[in-house]
């Protein structure tokens, strides 16, 4: 590959369209168009942004070093395999497939054929994941909670696939260890599958997460609360932003117990902001200027466990047994 890498892009819906006008734009690489299945859609995107567009996969996979795959995720294992069977690196949207089958037999055919992929779990690129994680301990409780308004697109799966496994990737990056027990409940409510869900996550580490996600809430919340020992971090990963809580230095902890008095007294407040940037990331990969930064092991870890939580809440909800198509 020569150091201006020809990237295209696979798909070109509400999240593909935003992927085409990045990279049209987005300096280090050269890029080779895109792919739509709807031929409408694609005169449409291809005459807002003045793109080429490509009337097969394999007319895009000839001009392309790397493609961002960005189709229902019914779709990815297809279209992944046929380009890494070609030689393409992918950037593959979350989640990495349906099964964890699929998601070997990617990793196998990538390390085969010695092209890189890259899972789309983009919060960890947030500002304030970024930012937080420099400060991010040992630590013992996590709550997560991300709830969205329905939106028809993601809907062919779980929410635990849709919104949650955002979170997952989070949790497992932020703990550093395996999930070990889980627990789950959760509810089809505006469609076949399950559209709000809460887990109960306990790590090796003997650290535990409580995550909840819901694709049927009146407001958009993408919170998380990390708790470990003297520190507390606070995230609005819609905000991009958080805030650090520690136990000041020259503060003995036994004082506090003498007399009540606002928390902000015995704590440093530090603000938490840090760059994004989730598609320059591949592209630098690609140039051989900086590492993958999902790799697809780890997109395959955060599968795992989000099709753990599904089995578990089919477990305690036998109708749902069939409909979730996702089976760990």
């Amino acid at each position: 590959m020569t150091n201006t890498p020809r990237v295209g892009v696979v798909g070109a819906g509400s999240l593909g369209f935003h992927h085409i006008r990045i990279l049209r734009d987005l300096p280090g690489l050269a890029f080779s168009g895109f792919v739509e299945s709807r031929p409408e859609r694609s005169r449409e995107v291809e005459k807002e942004l003045k793109v080429k567009s490509h009337s097969t996969l394999d007319g895009l996979l000839e001009v392309s070093d790397a493609v961002i795959i960005v189709v229902p995720t019914s779709a990815h294992f297809s279209v992944a395999s046929a380009a890494i069977e070609r030689g393409k690196h992918v950037f593959i949207e979350k989640p990495i497939a349906t099964t964890l089958e699929e998601a070997d037999a990617l990793l196998e055919l990538a390390r085969a054929k010695g092209v890189m992929v890259q899972v789309g779990h983009i919060e960890r690129f947030n500002r304030a994941v970024r930012a937080a994680l420099p400060h991010v301990k040992s630590p013992r409780f996590i709550d997560s909670e991300r709830l969205a308004p329905f939106s028809p697109r993601g809907s062919d799966v779980a929410v635990v696939l849709d919104l949650m496994i955002h979170d997952i990737d989070l949790l497992l990056t932020l703990v550093g260890s395996e999930a070990r027990d889980i627990s789950a409940v959760g509810v089809p409510v505006l469609t076949p599958m399950l559209d709000i869900a809460n887990a109960r996550v306990t790590f090796d580490s003997g650290a535990v997460a409580n995550i909840t996600s819901s694709r049927i809430s009146r407001e958009r919340k993408r919170k998380i609360r990390i708790f470990q020992q003297s520190g507390y971090l606070s995230l609005d990963l819609a905000a991009g932003t958080g805030d650090f809580f520690r136990l000041r230095s020259d503060i003995d902890p036994l004082t506090i117990r003498s007399a009540p008095a606002d928390i902000l007294a015995f704590v440093d407040r530090i603000k938490l902001d840090a760059p994004d940037g989730e598609l320059e990331s591949f592209v630098a990969a690609l140039r051989g200027k900086g590492p993958i930064v999902v790799t697809g092991d780890e997109g395959r870890m955060a599968l795992g466990v989000a099709l753990r939580i599904v089995k578990e809440i089919e477990r305690t909800l036998p109708s749902l047994v069939g409909r979730t198509l996702h089976h760990a």
